[in-house]
């Protein structure tokens, strides 16, 4: 597809993380073929190696991973001192754990936090002082349409991207009057590498669960699959609006799914409101 250069009249400068493949990659490619200067971040330089080669001077490739505080601070920092501003910091590296509430460790799901969650912090509060000093910027997250809805068996993704919405709606209040803009991306089903083996982490099984994965698994094959390459429009319109949403739908799955999933919370809170009020007792 081809794609418009950049029509909000200023080059911007993205940092973003996890560009080795999928969204990332794809954003990266994307920011910098309409004329965007991005520092690209991986946790190998090599499989970056190619944006250097195709972008020169425009991108400065990192290598970055995200579960390290101080290398996350030292890269946020060389970027900005490279491109002498941040106007987009893009928290983007993640994975899945796939796995029951029953299967999975500890280990395994605090493993799972330290990328998803604390990774994405350590992004965010090596940048805000920065973009605090700059007077603005914008803070994107990559969340999911699974921020709002759950599914078996990846349980614990789904708990870490309820988490992450969380924190970037909070972020949002607090950062307001620094001129910091933050909004929450959240793709559905898209035919990206994330559900390839670099992706995901399998929790050890237990055979109580073996038919009900099975049944699972084959009810996401038949998910319809959005082209990750339709997205960098989108994207583009939100960074370069005045106002952008706190949150966004990317790809047309999820808004369904919210819409009953919300529909059936309140239901459930209005029938059991009786009993609710009963429980505020006399002030």
């Amino acid at each position: 597809m081809t794609h418009q250069n950049n029509t909000s009249g200023n080059t911007k400068v993205w940092f973003i993380t996890g560009t080795s493949r999928g969204f990332g990659r794809v954003w990266a490619d994307a920011a910098l073929k309409r004329g965007d200067k991005v520092a690209a971040t991986a946790r190998k330089l090599a499989s970056i190696a190619d944006l250097k080669e195709k972008y020169g001077k425009n991108v400065l490739t990192l290598e970055l991973d995200v579960t390290k505080p101080d290398q996350v601070k030292n890269a946020v920092e060389q970027a900005h001192t490279h491109f002498g501003r941040l106007d987009i910091v893009l928290n983007n590296a993640g994975y899945s754990l796939v796995g029951t509430i029953e299967e999975a460790s500890a280990d395994d799901v605090r493993a799972m936090y330290d990328t998803n969650i604390f990774g994405a912090l350590s992004v965010i509060q090596a940048a805000l002082p920065l973009l605090r000093k700059q007077g603005g910027g914008h803070i994107l997250g990559t969340s999911s349409g699974l921020g709002h809805v759950t599914m078996p068996v990846i349980g614990y993704y789904c708990s870490s991207k309820w988490a992450f919405e969380a924190i970037h709606e909070s972020l949002a209040a607090e950062v307001k009057d620094f001129g910091i803009k933050v909004t929450i991306i959240e793709p559905g089903a898209y035919a990206t590498e994330f559900g390839s083996q670099e992706s995901l982490k399998f929790a050890p099984a237990l055979d109580i669960y073996t038919d009900f994965k099975a049944r699972f698994v084959e009810r996401l094959k038949t998910t319809e699959r959005g082209d990750p390459h339709a997205t960098p429009e989108a994207i583009f319109k939100i960074v370069d609006a005045e106002n952008p949403p706190l949150r966004f739908n990317l790809g047309s799955h999820n808004l369904p799914g919210v819409r009953a999933a919300y529909a059936e919370r309140l239901a459930t809170w209005e029938a059991w409101e009786s009993v609710s009020n009963e429980a505020q007792g006399n002030p």
